[in-house]
């Protein structure tokens, strides 16, 4: 067997075509949809995803701000920012990129950006929503798997599934999503004494653990549908996944791949979440 691939980027530039027609209907009347985002330090990667969202914005349509501090910037600073993007009614959806420096709270950051303009799905309110089953803005890298599952014609009513990895960005809103689609859900983690047990019964196997090639063709049930969402860089400076490719490709039935795959389609959620806020201000003012 060798399965077939799930293409993010393609999924991603079709979804993406709808936004720039949604984010012009909204233009003629009157409303921009805008993202904020923050970005505090120097990181390398860190920079690169907010080059990424910002380019990603500007060809949907929607106009994006970004705001810059220094590594040692003072909390007190960024939290005035985020008040002040919160007031702003251009402004429909912030986002402070992560990992903050040390001095930082980043639970009190996220939980200080209104829930309304939570894009990245991350504030309690929204995470409380989420489980309830009525969401507001859900994560974007979990409702971008959720997708791929979609366009893919992905059976997960009944299905029996294993997230590997139980983050607060991922793992947990994975699980609840899945849950709330009607599968089977098991959710493993690095105390988990036997993955490979749970993952040969899985139809569709989440890893989004953060350890390359962790999870081999050997441990797959035939015919499992894979969705790799991590991104590991090897010595070598390649990219590769939580999933062993070569191996588990011949296996499964469908596999994302490693870049190509979760990623593009995490950034147009948070596109998708921004344009959901800019049409929420548009209804509201209608009303």
């Amino acid at each position: 067997m060798s399965a077939r691939i799930i293409d993010g980027n393609a999924l991603a530039a079709q979804m993406r075509t709808d936004f720039t027609t949604r984010a012009a209907a909204m233009a003629q009347q009157g409303i921009t949809p805008c993202l904020a985002v923050i970005l505090v330090g120097s990181d390398p990667a860190s920079q690169v995803y907010v080059r990424n969202k910002i380019a990603a914005c500007e060809k949907s349509g929607i106009k994006s701000l970004k705001f810059e501090y220094p590594q040692d910037a003072n909390p007190a600073d960024v939290l005035g920012k985020i008040a002040e993007l919160n007031a702003d009614q251009s402004v429909h959806g912030i986002l402070v990129q992560l990992p903050l420096p040390r001095q930082f709270d980043a639970d009190a950051v996220l939980e200080a950006i209104h829930a309304s303009k939570d894009v990245d799905g991350f504030h309690a309110e929204n995470v409380g929503a989420l489980a309830q089953g009525r969401p507001g803005f859900i994560p974007c890298t979990p409702n971008g798997c959720m997708e791929m599952l979609k366009s893919a014609g992905v059976q997960v009513k009944g299905a029996e599934a294993v997230v590997i990895g139980r983050s607060n960005i991922v793992g947990k809103p994975m699980a609840l999503l899945l849950l709330q689609a009607g599968a089977t859900v098991t959710v493993c983690h690095s105390q988990t004494r036997d993955l490979a047990e749970h993952l040969r019964r899985a139809d569709i196997v989440v890893a989004a653990v953060g350890k390359p090639r962790m999870v081999t063709g050997d441990m797959l049930k035939p015919g499992a549908v894979v969705v790799d969402v991590g991104i590991n860089r090897l010595d070598d400076g390649k990219l590769c996944g939580d999933v062993d490719f070569a191996s588990a490709s011949e296996v499964a039935s469908l596999i994302t791949p490693v870049p190509g795959g979760v990623g593009p389609m995490t950034i147009t959620m948070l596109l998708a979440n921004t344009l959901q806020s800019a049409e929420r201000q548009l209804k509201a003012r209608q009303a």
